[in-house]
C-alpha cells in the first residue's frame, strides 16, 4: 500500500496475448498512468521521460492530460531507459496499491507493439546483436577500436550519419580474445581454502566476454583464492538490448536457451554468477516475469547472484581466505540502477567496505547512460544532463578511483566529469583515465591483479 515498507510486487508480462498489443487498450492505460503521474510528480528528477511528460501536459491547452494528443506520447516512451528506479524506489502506487502502476513495463508494452508493427529502426536492431558484433569486431579488434574511437574524425561522423550514434559518445572497446577464451577451466584453487566449499558458473555476459574480459578474470581470481571452483559458461547474450527494443520473442528464446544450457550445472550444485547487473536482473527477474511457468527459468532465477552479492555472501558465511589490503586514494562508487532494482541492498559498497581503511563515497544517482539509449545522437547531450549530478559528485570528491557496477555507466560518468573539469577546473579535478568495476578494485586490494 502507499507509504508501505514492503518491496513492490510485479505481475508477469502477458506478452503472448493479443490484448497486450491492442493499441486502444495501450492508449487507455497510458492515459490512466500518465494522469496519476501528473498528479504526483515524485519522479520528476529520475530520467527524461517524466520531464517530457510533465512539460507535455503543462504546455497543453488545458494544462491537463485531456488536451494532449496521443501521438505526442512517443517521446515520453522513447526516453525511458527501463532502469526500473521509478518502480523500485520512488513510485508510491506500485502493486499492491490499487492503482497498480508499473511505468517501465507499460513503456515496454508500447515498444513491443511498435516492434511487432515493424517500427524498430534497422540500425537500432543491428546494435542489439551484441554476440555477432562482438565476434566480428574481435577478429579485427585494433581496426574496430580505431574506427569507433571518439577522436576519429573520419569514421565517427560517418557512424553518426548512418547509425545515429553520436560522434562524441565514448563506445566500448573490443578485445581480440574473449573472456571465454581467457578463462581457465577450472582455475587453480587456493590450497588454504576449504575443498569444494562452493561451485559456481560464471555467466560471462556479452559485455565482459567481448568488451572487458578483465572483469571476468578478476572474478575468477577472487573466487579461486577463496576456494570456489568456477567454470565459465556463455551460451549467448541475456537479451537486455532486445528487451529495450521490445523484441520480446527473441528475449524469451534466449532465456530458454540459456536456462537449458545452465540446467546441468545447476543440478550438479553450481551457483550462477552474473558479472553485470543488467544481466543479473534479466536472469533473476525479467525472464521469470516473461516465462512464469517455465521450470528451467525458475530454477535459474533461484540460484543466480550478482557478483558483488556473491562475494559478500562468502565473506559473511565462510569468511575470506584471501583478505584484502588497504587501497590507496579512495573510491567514488556509482551504484548501478539495475543493481538497485535487484532489491538486494548496496552489495558493491558492502564488498568494498571489506577492504580495510576504505575511503568510499557512494553515488546513488543515475549516470544517464541507459544502455544503447545514451549513445544516440538525439539523446547523448540529454544523457549527460541526466547524469550530471552523479558526475558532479564524483568530480568534487577527487578520489583515485571511479567505479561503477555498470561498465557503460562508468565510462559515461567519466565523460560527464571531463565536461565539468573543462568548465571549472578549480572545482572539478581531472577524472581518472578509466572507470573500474568494483570487482576489479577488490581483486587489486587482494593482490590478485
Amino acid at each position: 500500500m502507499e507509504g508501505g515498507l514492503g518491496a513492490p510486487e510485479r505481475h508477469p508480462l502477458d506478452w503472448k496475448s493479443d490484448s497486450f498489443y491492442d493499441t486502444d487498450a495501450i492508449d487507455a492505460e497510458l492515459r490512466r498512468v500518465f494522469d496519476i503521474c501528473h498528479g504526483c510528480r515524485l519522479c520528476f528528477n529520475l530520467c527524461d521521460s517524466f520531464p517530457r511528460l510533465f512539460d507535455l501536459i503543462d504546455e497543453s491547452d488545458s494544462g491537463e492530460l485531456d488536451t494532449v494528443d496521443s501521438a505526442d506520447f512517443k517521446p515520453v516512451v522513447d526516453a525511458c531507459t527501463l532502469c526500473d528506479m521509478c518502480f523500485m524506489s520512488t513510485c508510491p502506487y506500485t502493486p499492491p496499491h490499487e492503482f497498480q502502476l508499473d511505468f517501465p513495463h507499460l513503456m515496454l508494452r508500447y515498444r513491443a507493439t511498435e516492434h511487432k508493427q515493424g517500427k524498430t529502426p534497422f540500425w537500432d536492431q543491428q546494435m542489439t546483436k551484441t554476440d555477432r558484433n562482438g565476434k566480428l569486431a574481435g577478429l579485427v579488434a585494433p581496426v574496430a577500436n580505431w574506427a569507433t574511437d571518439r577522436g576519429n574524425r573520419i569514421t565517427r561522423p560517418i557512424l553518426e550519419d548512418i547509425a545515429d550514434v553520436d560522434r562524441n559518445a565514448d563506445l566500448p572497446k573490443f578485445h581480440a580474445k574473449s573472456f571465454t577464451a581467457h578463462a581457465v577451466h577450472p582455475p587453480a584453487r587456493n590450497a588454504e581454502a576449504p575443498a569444494a566449499a562452493r561451485k559456481a558458473v560464471l555467466y560471462a555476459t556479452c559485455f565482459v566476454n567481448y568488451n572487458n574480459p578483465a572483469i571476468g578474470t578478476a572474478t575468477q581470481a577472487i573466487l579461486a583464492a577463496n576456494g570456489v571452483e568456477t567454470e565459465v559458461v556463455y551460451p549467448e547474450c541475456c537479451g537486455m538490448p532486445q528487451l529495450e527494443q521490445g523484441d520480446l520473442e527473441d528475449v524469451a528464446r534466449r532465456a530458454k536457451n540459456v536456462a537449458l544450457t545452465l540446467k546441468p550445472w545447476i543440478e550438479d550444485g553450481h551457483d550462477v554468477i552474473a558479472l553485470v547487473p543488467s544481466c543479473a536482473l534479466m536472469l533473476k527477474f525479467e525472464w521469470p516475469l516473461m516465462l512464469p511457468d517455465d521450470p528451467d527459468i525458475a530454477l535459474l532465477a533461484g540460484v543466480t547472484r550478482d557478483v558483488a552479492e556473491y562475494i559478500v555472501d562468502i565473506a559473511r558465511n565462510e569468511g575470506l581466505v584471501a583478505e584484502p589490503k588497504p587501497l590507496k586514494g579512495g573510491v567514488s562508487l556509482h551504484l548501478a540502477c539495475h543493481a538497485r532494482a535487484q532489491n538486494m541492498g548496496q552489495k558493491a559498497a558492502e564488498m568494498l567496505r571489506l577492504i580495510p581503511e576504505m575511503d568510499l563515497k557512494i553515488i546513488e544517482r543515475c549516470s544517464g547512460h541507459g544502455g544503447s539509449w545514451g549513445i544516440k545522437k538525439d539523446n547523448f547531450e540529454v544523457a549527460l544532463k541526466v547524469g550530471k549530478n552523479a558526475a558532479r559528485t564524483a568530480g568534487r570528491e577527487d578520489k583515485a578511483h571511479v567505479a561503477s557496477e555498470c561498465p557503460l555507466a562508468g565510462v559515461h560518468m567519466l565523460q560527464g566529469m571531463e565536461r565539468l573539469h573543462a568548465e571549472n577546473p578549480d572545482t572539478f579535478k581531472t577524472p581518472p583515465s578509466v572507470a573500474s568495476h568494483p570487482i576489479e578494485l577488490f581483486a587489486k586490494a587482494c593482490g590478485l591483479i
